[in-house]
């Protein structure tokens, strides 16, 4: 598709971004770094930043100013999901009303962590599809004292009524008494899949904290807060899509 050539000056657009400044941003577009549509942006061009696609250095610049991108820390007892009946709090009721969002993936009712909320389709898809290779991290409470035979167990997966349930990676974190803390990186997101893997395996999960989407941590945000993501936090994702698709899974 070629660039509009209409609307706001593209330096503009970039530095509006928060990405870099004005001049800074002049500078990209003179020396190739800028593309509009596939085509290498000249100095000076317009654009309609909710129907030109921007790329810097080759990675989607997120201009839409009708976009939003919410980092929220799930506290126990709220649905992951846009509505779910009268007198149930969902993640949505807990950010801005306007404009509308949605929750990126899901947390079940009672885990914990990390949630992002948007109103950008293909940005949600690039966290959630398994071939962009977006990984989850979570920190997980079991009963009972999980022994080498049984991480050996747990790093070689299950199979699950809707498909094989393999950790990336698993570690042990400590040990206190008859419960385990364990950090499991996971490729996928699917319904209560970390719960189900550990329950399978024979160690019911008593608390689930989800602690990194792919690249974004953040340790900071308080339980029932939320913030708006960074320009640079969004296009991460998209910078690690670029590098190449997911190699096939396996446990470690």
């Amino acid at each position: 598709m070629q660039p509009t050539n209409s609307g706001e000056r593209l330096q503009k657009v970039i530095a509006r971004s928060g990405l870099t400044s004005r001049r800074r941003a002049d500078a990209m577009i003179l020396s190739g770094r800028v593309s509009v549509n596939g085509q290498t942006a000249p100095p000076g061009l317009r654009v309609n930043p909710s129907q030109d696609q921007i790329l810097v250095d080759g990675v989607h610049l997120p201009v839409d100013p009708d976009q939003v991108y919410y980092l929220l820390n799930k506290p126990p007892g709220v649905i992951s999901t846009t509505y779910d009946g009268p007198g149930r709090k969902t993640v949505v009721d807990l950010v801005p009303v306007h404009p509308k969002v949605f929750p990126v993936g899901r947390l079940d009712a009672e885990s914990t962590g990390l949630l992002i909320l948007t109103n950008d389709g293909p940005f949600a898809n690039q966290v959630t599809h398994p071939r962009h290779g977006v990984n989850k991290i979570y920190e997980v409470l079991v009963k009972g004292v999980v022994s080498p035979s049984g991480l050996a167990r747990l790093r070689q997966g299950v199979e699950l009524e809707d498909g094989p349930a393999v950790p990336v990676k698993i570690r042990i974190i400590d040990t206190s008494g008859n419960t385990t803390h364990l950090e499991l990186t996971m490729s996928e997101g699917r319904n209560r899949e970390v719960r189900r893997l550990c329950d399978a395996v024979g160690f019911p999960v008593t608390d689930l904290h989800r602690v990194a989407i792919g690249p974004l941590r953040d340790r900071t945000l308080k339980t029932g807060s939320w913030r708006n993501l960074k320009i640079d936090e969004v296009r991460a994702f998209y910078k690690h899509s670029a590098r190449g698709r997911r190699p096939a899974r396996r446990g470690r």
